[in-house]
C-alpha cells in the first residue's frame, strides 16, 4: 500500500504542476463553456471558463500508471487505461461542440450512449473471456461466479456509472471530489485483495483528480468537462468490477446515484404527466441550488456524504470471507 500511496501523491504533484499550464494554454485558445440558458444567473456568470480540464487528470495519470505499475506482470491493467483514451476522446469530441460561439452544439445523447454501449460490450466480454472477471462478491455470504449473466451486468455497470459520473459535473468540485472518494475507497479494497496493481491504478488515479481540483475549487478556474467526466466514470466501473465489488459501487458513489435517479425521475414524471415536475431542476444538485443552498455548501456536504458511504463500502467489501 506504500506504493499506492506514493504513486497517488506523485500523481497529485504532476497534476498541479501540469495544471497552471494546461489552464494558461486553455485560456489563450478561448475554449471557454458556454452555460445552458435554463440554468441559474450564478451558473451563468460561469460562462467563458475554459473546459478540457479532464487533460489535467489524465496526462498525470497516464504517466505515473507507466513509471509505477508493473505492465509486463499485470496487462490487465491496460484495459481501464485503454477505456479511458476512448471515453476521454469522445468526451472532448462532445466538448468541442459546447465551446462558446459554437452553433452545432456537441455529440447527441443517442450518439454518446450507443457508442458507451457497444464499448462496454466489448469491455464486458474482454473481462469475462481474457480476464477471467466474473464474480460477484457478497458481503458476509461470500464469491461467486455468474457465468455469462456477467456480461450483461458489467455492461450496466459501466454504462450506468459513466452516465452518472457526467450528470453530476454541473458545480466545481462536485464529479472531481466524490469520484476522487470512490477512487480511493477501491484503492483500499483492491489492496486488501491482493490486487496491489489495480490499487496503485485508482490510488494515481485519486491523487491526479486532487490536483485537478486545485484548479476546479470554487470558483473554478477550469471544468474537467466530458473530457474528464466520461473517462471518470468508465475507469471507475471497470475498477469496482475487476475488485468484484461492482455491487458496492451503488453505496461508495450513492452520490452519484441520487444524481442520476433525480435526472431520470424528473424526466419520466414529467412525460407521464405532461409538464409537471417533481424536482425544481434535475438533477439533484441544481434542485438543491433552486431551494436555497449554496454551491460551496452543497458540494461539500455531497463530499461528507460519499466520505461516510465510502467507509461503509469498504467495510462490507472486508466483510467479504476469503
Amino acid at each position: 500500500m506504500i506504493h499506492a500511496l506514493i504513486s497517488g501523491a506523485v500523481a497529485f504533484a504532476l497534476a498541479v504542476a501540469v495544471g497552471l499550464p494546461i489552464v494558461r494554454y486553455l485560456r489563450s485558445r478561448r475554449v471557454g463553456k458556454s452555460i445552458s440558458e435554463y440554468l441559474s444567473e450564478a451558473h451563468q456568470q460561469k460562462a467563458g471558463t475554459p473546459t478540457f480540464g479532464g487533460f489535467i487528470i489524465w496526462v498525470p495519470t497516464l504517466l505515473v500508471t507507466i513509471a509505477a505499475v508493473d505492465w509486463w506482470n499485470h496487462r490487465s491493467i491496460l484495459l481501464p487505461v485503454l477505456v479511458i483514451g476512448a471515453t476521454g476522446a469522445i468526451g472532448f469530441i462532445d466538448d468541442l461542440g459546447t465551446l462558446q460561439d459554437r452553433k452545432r452544439g456537441g455529440l447527441s445523447w443517442r450518439f454518446k450512449m450507443a457508442f458507451l454501449t457497444v464499448l462496454s460490450v466489448a469491455v464486458a466480454l474482454i473481462l469475462y473471456r481474457y480476464l477471467e472477471v466474473e464474480s460477484i462478491n457478497i458481503p458476509w455470504v461470500g464469491s461467486y461466479a455468474l457465468g455469462l449473466w456477467y456480461v450483461p451486468i458489467a455492461v450496466a455497470t459501466i454504462v450506468g456509472t459513466t452516465s452518472a459520473v457526467a450528470v453530476s459535473d454541473g458545480l466545481d468540485a462536485l464529479a472531481g471530489g466524490v469520484s476522487l472518494l470512490c477512487f480511493a475507497a477501491y484503492g483500499v479494497i483492491a489492496f486488501a485483495q491482493g490486487q496491489e496493481f489495480v490499487a496503485t491504478f485508482a490510488m494515481i488515479i485519486a491523487g491526479a483528480n486532487l490536483g485537478y481540483l486545485w484548479y476546479n475549487a470554487h470558483p473554478a478556474m477550469v471544468i474537467m468537462g466530458d473530457t474528464g467526466a466520461l473517462a471518470l466514470g468508465s475507469s471507475l466501473a471497470v475498477v469496482a468490477l475487476m475488485t468484484g465489488h461492482w455491487l458496492l459501487l451503488p453505496i461508495i458513489g450513492i452520490v452519484f446515484v441520487a444524481e442520476a435517479a433525480s435526472n431520470i425521475i424528473q424526466i419520466a414524471y414529467f412525460k407521464a404527466t405532461g409538464g409537471k415536475r417533481i424536482f425544481k431542476q434535475a438533477p439533484l444538485h441544481h434542485h438543491l441550488e433552486r431551494s436555497g443552498w449554496a454551491e460551496t455548501q452543497i458540494v461539500t456536504r455531497f463530499w461528507v456524504v460519499t466520505f461516510a458511504a465510502a467507509f461503509l463500502g469498504v467495510a462490507f467489501a472486508l466483510a467479504v470471507p476469503a
